[in-house]
């Protein structure tokens, strides 16, 4: 009996003195989930023309017209550029539809989804389509717009590095913000 006794006391002053020692050390927790604080600047616009269409676009970037009245604007700080391209209307908006729209399905292979957004402006006569591509596509976020007579633009958003959409999602929203106000005042010549 006073073996068992003994015994007891011993693996029970054994476990408190094993507690104490353990409970001396910093507890170590989890580190919680952390997300890149990325500030990017509110953005400035000016207006920028060419002689079939205009639209505004931010100061922040570099803007470089062709011959064809095709746009790159380059944004240096974010390794990115939206693409423009443009052609005239002569009875072939359905085609130029089509090919706007086919842009878009060819990044559905690495595509998580497409989500379109159309454009509307009945005042100034310019209709569109935003399309946003999740996923790591090459061009996360593409458009057109028209006045469905004269001018059609098309233009892409691309980065220059490999498309991994969770590191570049938040310059994907800070240049969707630059697009849209893009659409929204654009406006063509009526030559």
């Amino acid at each position: 009996m006073k073996s068992k006794n003994l015994h007891f006391k011993i693996t029970l002053g054994l476990l408190i003195i094993s507690s104490l020692l353990n409970s001396c050390k910093e507890d170590t927790l989890p580190k919680p989930k952390a997300f890149l604080r990325l500030e990017y600047p509110s953005s400035n616009y000016q207006l920028t023309q060419t002689v079939p269409y205009q639209f505004e676009t931010s100061k922040k970037a570099t803007i470089l017209v062709n011959n064809k009245y095709w746009m790159k604007i380059k944004y240096p700080k974010l390794n990115a550029s939206i693409d423009i391209t443009y052609r005239p209307v002569k009875n072939n908006i359905l085609e130029l539809l089509l090919e706007a729209e086919k842009l878009t399905t060819k990044h559905a292979v690495k595509a998580d989804a497409i989500y379109g957004e159309v454009f509307e402006d009945n005042i100034n006569k310019v209709y569109g389509k935003l399309n946003n591509v999740t996923g790591n596509a090459a061009s996360p976020l593409q458009f057109h717009v028209t006045d469905s007579v004269h001018h059609f633009i098309t233009g892409a958003i691309y980065f220059n590095t490999q498309p991994n959409y969770d590191s570049i999602y938040p310059a994907i929203k800070y240049l969707e913000k630059d697009l849209i106000h893009l659409m929204s005042t654009t406006r063509f010549s009526t030559n």
